[in-house]
């Protein structure tokens, strides 16, 4: 399942440093949550979204209702709290593990169908939301090479382009099934 979070903050004078702390020490701490099998952070290029987007794949809600879920990664926040608005949370299935997106790349996201995303020649994957907010309902989700994107202020609204702020983390459990493959 995926489970994402979305948000802007709203204190440019601390957001480098809050920027800092989710990649650097929030991702990890929730990588290491058993039940994680993915993270990854992106910062939107367009608008009409939260400028944030983080990506996790996960084994199902369990996880984020478990005891090592709130003591290794579901807290933390209480110091950046206040500056962080526009905030969303879904848990969706349909797709079992986010794509990784390289730093040439961007993650695409549409809420209005595959349609949009196929006019682009990308190939659109679809979730639907099963817990939390569960809006959009449904997403369909895509990653493709930057070089496909001249002009990205020309897109349809209902596309949202995305650029990976860290690389995708992974937990020692994939690592380790994915080297002895």
């Amino acid at each position: 399942m995926i489970y994402t979070v979305e948000c802007s903050f709203a204190d440019p004078h601390t957001e480098t440093e809050w920027n800092e702390f989710y990649s650097l020490d929030k991702l990890p701490a929730l990588i290491s949550v058993s039940g994680f099998h993915t993270s990854q952070r992106f910062r939107a290029l367009t608008g009409g979204c939260p400028v944030y987007l983080a990506l996790h794949s996960i084994n199902g809600l369990d996880i984020l209702t478990g005891e090592e879920y709130r003591q290794k990664g579901g807290g933390n926040f209480s110091r950046w709290q206040q500056h962080i608005t526009d905030w969303h949370r879904n848990l969706y299935d349909g797709i079992e593990r986010a794509p990784a997106v390289g730093s040439t790349e961007y993650l695409v996201l549409s809420a209005k169908g595959p349609e949009p995303l196929h006019d682009l020649g990308l190939t659109p994957f679809a979730m639907r939301a099963v817990a939390m907010e569960k809006l959009p309902e449904h997403r369909w989700l895509a990653k493709g090479a930057r070089d496909i994107f001249p002009n990205i202020g020309h897109l349809p609204d209902d596309i949202h382009v995305y650029a990976p702020m860290t690389p995708q983390l992974t937990s020692g459990d994939d690592a380790a099934s994915a080297s002895a493959r």
